[in-house]
């Protein structure tokens, strides 16, 4: 398992922890070259190779992850009119780490299976610092034998691992985590724009939230801009979030279930993303609906 040879598409904020964790760890791995990569010549100290062509990639691996923006771009890598699915090697594992609308995935797992490759769904929660170290969550979507035989690959960049079912499962789950984490952070800087006008400090409003029923993994992440301008901690861009919710509401009204709070947080971060925000953090969104409330 540990010769099996990994191409990854999309070696971004996220990718990039990825690409780092498979490469220092042995795994022999090449990268498509893009200008939205980050900085890969700490890849190519580890013996990475770099790759013009994505076709060219997909050939010289057995192993193929995407950590693209979401699914529209998987689409494209995947199905678009140079998709890899045209020229892919039969027994090809492909790994969507991406966040994308699960009845997207599903119909793209039967296109893949259709063409010769083995696909699942892997999407990841936490952020670019644990990508970084290696102890991402991943969310996987796969039938148990693909799950266990890739396991060893996923354990190079993963902490904790959980199999959510089959093929779509793992980004499902994904939405449904993401609403839950980037709802609360987006809740916690409306209220702190609120605080402000309302002339209540940052050092007491987040005294207050550490110590009662808002405390969680959200405020962590918020707190330190909130008090004193660091962005660190959860740099994840508010386009992205809105991205997400989008994508949560739409797979909501696929199962026909209820989202009007879903809705609601959406139309927060679309309120953002209208007033240029879009490529600020969401950490910070304490600041920006601060700026929106002035606009208005």
């Amino acid at each position: 398992m540990g010769n099996l040879k990994v191409g990854i598409i999309g070696v971004g904020l996220m990718g990039h922890g990825i690409a780092k964790n498979v490469v220092s760890k042995g795994w022999a791995l090449g990268f498509l070259d893009h200008p939205g990569n980050q900085d890969c010549s700490d890849l190519i100290g580890f013996g990475a190779g770099r790759f013009a062509d994505k076709h060219d990639l997909v050939a010289a691996s057995e192993v193929v992850i995407l950590c693209v923006s979401g699914t529209p771009q998987v689409e494209d890598v995947l199905l678009g009119e140079n998709g890899i699915l045209k020229t892919v090697k039969k027994g090809t594992i492909i790994i969507d780490c991406s966040t994308a609308i699960p009845s997207s995935t599903e119909a793209i797992a039967k296109q893949a299976e259709a063409a010769g490759a083995l696909f699942m769904d892997a999407p990841m929660t936490r952020t670019p610092l644990e990508a970084e170290a290696g102890r991402l969550n991943l969310l996987v979507g796969a039938n148990p034998e693909l799950f266990a035989r890739i396991r060893p690959l996923l354990e190079t960049f993963a902490e904790n691992i959980f199999h959510a079912g089959g093929a779509g499962a793992g980004h499902k789950l994904k939405l449904l985590h993401n609403f839950c984490s980037l709802g609360m952070v987006t809740l916690i800087g409306e209220a702190a724009a609120c605080a402000e006008r309302g002339g209540i400090s940052p050092e007491i409003f987040t005294e207050v939230l550490a110590k009662g029923g808002g405390y969680g993994a959200a405020f962590d992440r918020v707190s330190p801009f909130l008090l004193e301008g660091d962005n660190s901690k959860m740099k994840f861009f508010i386009s992205n979030a809105h991205k997400d919710l989008s994508y949560y509401v739409q797979m909501a009204e696929d199962v026909s279930a209820g989202h009007q709070t879903a809705s609601g947080v959406y139309g927060a971060l679309q309120s953002l993303t209208d007033g240029g925000f879009g490529q600020g953090f969401l950490s910070e969104t304490a600041r920006y609906f601060g700026d929106v409330a002035s606009k208005g």
